[in-house]
């Protein structure tokens, strides 16, 4: 039995030792494309130059940059390259929270929490008004999680909670990265605020109530730091004051050191937070801002920029005879929506883009470009989506723009980026290289072999599957259960018997997750493969890196 062990442990170590080795091996971290036309953003553009990227950065760009012998060529013939898009405002890489199971027969109290993610707290207030929360504790790695995301051209992202009052602190974030911290680049960034209500029975539970608790709690986070403050210069004499990690995360709010987003898209809500914002002395911004230009002149006097919404309204029934019209405020938010970024422009207002919570992110581009049929300067419109995206969030120093010494964040182009029969080519994050798969043909059929866009491959099934690794192959069993696109199942091996996780299936094949057991720590496998016909294959990728596998069906 202790030799068993003993060989199982030296077959494991020889997996993850050679899977390291294997992904180092294939790894390029040095890329140089050609002859492309670049949109520094920060300069002038460059009608035929050359990007060179080496261990994540850009080690030199130009019309005369030489190309290093080492490098891997991308010839950028036809093709604009772009710095890295941002969203400046997203939920990306928080999982949604998860609902408790209530016990039967047990009442749920005003304060009993609603979701397993939340942590305990020493603060006196409830859920929802906890300005502490931090989007960078709750953030999950992995990469395949942004993949539609970064197709469309994001390299960057800010996102946070968007549960409660205050939806804690965000983080700027690249879309790669194989750990949360590699992901990172800047947190917190400022703390967010939304105009809700808490849920029934809490207060607040009117929009009035909820301006009266934010109100309040600056006014209480001023008084717990002067206290705190003549405690600590001498304490004798007085009452040891309260210790609230609520009131303290405003601390840097109220000093200057953080700005505060207020997510607000109506006129009055957003002449509500420039009033607080100037009552407390805040470093404000607006997210969302649909009637922004209706305040730029004030929005301009307060230096408060946007992070503007381009997820337009739209129209949400059918046109027909009988339907009731539609009011003139909704047709008059429709029709001055997209003009909102040219007035914001003309007025001298800093902005960005965010898609705005949007249910398809291919619109982003889309109604980018139609704020710039609607008024806006075609290159504040890239602008917006590059570097004034990284000066509001004080990381110009890194990103938006293609300069020598910055992250290589970027996007190359074929065509035009806002036009619609444009073809993103590849993306690099980070400096490292993604390349989006093709879009369908005009006509709808799809390469020969391969499943139409939108039909889930066939992939439910057992399977003998073989984890290639070198000398030691791994050997095991692949259960897999397929209902449309979701996909569930169990994988047993050497490593244990384990259920899958996360399982997807698109046209091109399958991905899930699973968690092994590894001298008494939990490693996280992802496992993403295609199907052929009976056979699959793909890769076994752990925080060492990536190793190939392939395997056939059983009866």
């Amino acid at each position: 039995m202790k030799k068993f062990i003993l060989r199982f442990s030296a077959a494991i170590f020889v997996f993850i030792v050679l899977s390291s080795a294997a992904f180092a091996q294939s790894r390029t971290d040095v890329f140089a494309i050609t002859n492309a036309q670049i949109v520094t953003v920060s300069g002038p553009n460059l009608a035929k130059g050359t990007i060179v990227i080496r261990d994540g950065l850009i080690e030199s760009v130009g019309e005369n940059a030489k190309v290093p012998a080492d490098a891997r060529i991308i010839d950028g013939t036809g093709l604009i390259v772009y710095p890295g898009f941002f969203d400046a405002y997203t939920n990306l890489g928080i999982p949604a929270p998860t609902p408790t199971t209530r016990v039967p027969g047990q009442p749920q109290t005003q304060n009993q929490p609603q979701t397993q993610n939340q942590s305990s707290s020493n603060s006196n207030y409830p859920d929802g008004l906890r300005a502490e929360e931090s989007a960078a504790e709750k953030l999950k790695a992995g990469e395949t999680q942004f993949e539609t995301n970064r197709n469309v051209g994001f390299t960057t992202a800010l996102t946070v909670s968007k549960d409660g009052i205050f939806n804690g602190q965000s983080a700027v974030v690249n879309l790669a990265g194989d750990s949360v911290s590699a992901m990172i680049i800047r947190a917190p960034f400022a703390e967010h605020i939304t105009f809700t209500t808490l849920r029934s029975g809490q207060y607040p539970t009117s929009l009035m109530g909820t301006f009266s608790a934010l109100r309040q709690m600056f006014l209480d986070a001023q008084r717990l730091q002067t206290i705190q403050k003549m405690y600590e210069k001498d304490p004798r004499g007085l009452k040891r004051p309260e210790d609230d990690k609520s009131l303290q995360a405003l601390f840097p709010i109220l000093n200057g050191e953080m700005p505060v987003v207020f997510n607000a898209n109506k006129e009055i809500e957003i002449i509500r937070a420039l009033d607080l914002a100037r009552e407390f002395n805040l470093k404000a911004i607006i997210a969302g801002g649909q009637e922004a230009w209706k305040v730029a002149s004030r929005l301009k006097a307060q230096n408060v920029p946007v992070l503007l919404s381009l997820d337009f309204p739209k129209r949400t029934a059918l046109a027909s005879m009988e339907a009731d019209p539609e009011p003139v405020e909704l047709l008059r938010l429709r029709a001055e929506t997209p003009k909102t970024a040219a007035k914001l422009a003309q007025a001298g207002v800093k902005f960005a883009f965010q898609s705005g919570g949007m249910k398809n992110i291919n619109d982003f581009l889309t109604n980018a470009n139609e704020a710039v049929k609607n008024g806006l300067n075609k290159t504040d419109a890239i602008r917006a989506m590059t570097l004034s995206s990284a000066e509001i969030f004080g990381v110009e120093n890194r990103l938006g723009s293609i300069e020598k010494g910055k992250i290589a964040n970027l996007v190359v182009v074929k065509g035009d980026v806002f036009d619609k029969l444009k073809v993103i080519t590849q993306v690099f994050v980070d400096g490292k290289l993604f390349e989006p798969k093709p879009p369908p043909k005009p006509d709808g059929k799809t390469p020969t072999g391969t499943t139409p866009t939108g039909t889930a491959a066939n992939v439910g099934g057992n399977y003998a599957v073989n984890i290639e690794v070198p000398g030691q192959p791994i050997q095991g069993t692949l259960n897999l259960t397929q209902q449309n696109e979701n996909l569930t199942g169990t994988f047993q091996s050497q490593l244990g018997n384990v259920p899958i996780k996360d399982g997807k299936v698109t046209a091109e094949g399958f991905s899930f997750t699973v968690t092994v057991d590894f001298g008494g720590s939990e490693v996280e496998v992802f496992v993403k493969g295609t199907v052929s016909g009976t056979s699959i294959s793909g890769t076994f990728t752990s925080p060492q890196g990536a190793i190939p596998f392939s395997g056939t069906k059983t009866p």
